[in-house]
């Protein structure tokens, strides 16, 4: 009987403890993401996302990363997903703005380090628990 007890303690557990590490990866519209809380990111700094025209860049000051997490418990995806989104472009406007640089260009996904460039959609992975965003884009000035 204890044997039978044991087993299904060490069953029950590990059945929590991978209900707790999902991570899915989705692919969200930049679009419903800027929209989602207005107001919360700056018209300062232009954004453009991989493969979007921009004006002529007159400096660059190089490339930078952001890697940012939320609180996704009790949220959907979609919108933890935003919520981060948001963060990590905002981190890429503070430092552009740090840097000295008008812009960011060439804005795309980092994933776990995964590269994927679009100029519509961001990549987000969601868990239980926590949903990450990481960009990559290039600080510049752009022709006026």
């Amino acid at each position: 009987m204890k044997r039978h007890l044991m087993f299904a303690a060490v069953f029950a557990s590990l059945m929590t403890g991978h209900a707790f590490a999902r991570d899915t990866v989705h692919y969200f519209p930049v679009d419903v993401a800027m929209k989602s809380e207005p107001g919360k990111v700056g018209d300062d700094i232009p954004l453009y996302f991989a493969g979007q025209t921009h004006p002529a860049v007159v400096k660059s000051f190089g490339e930078f990363a952001t890697n940012k997490k939320t609180n996704a418990f009790g949220k959907s995806d979609d919108v933890a997903c935003q919520h981060v989104f948001l963060s990590a472009v905002i981190e890429l406007q503070e430092r552009a703005r740090k840097e000295g640089g008008n812009a960011v260009i060439n804005i795309r996904s980092n994933y776990k380090n995964e590269e994927r460039a679009s100029a519509t959609e961001y990549t987000c992975g969601a868990g239980a628990v926590v949903a990450g965003v990481a960009l990559k884009g290039d600080v510049v000035t752009l022709k006026k």
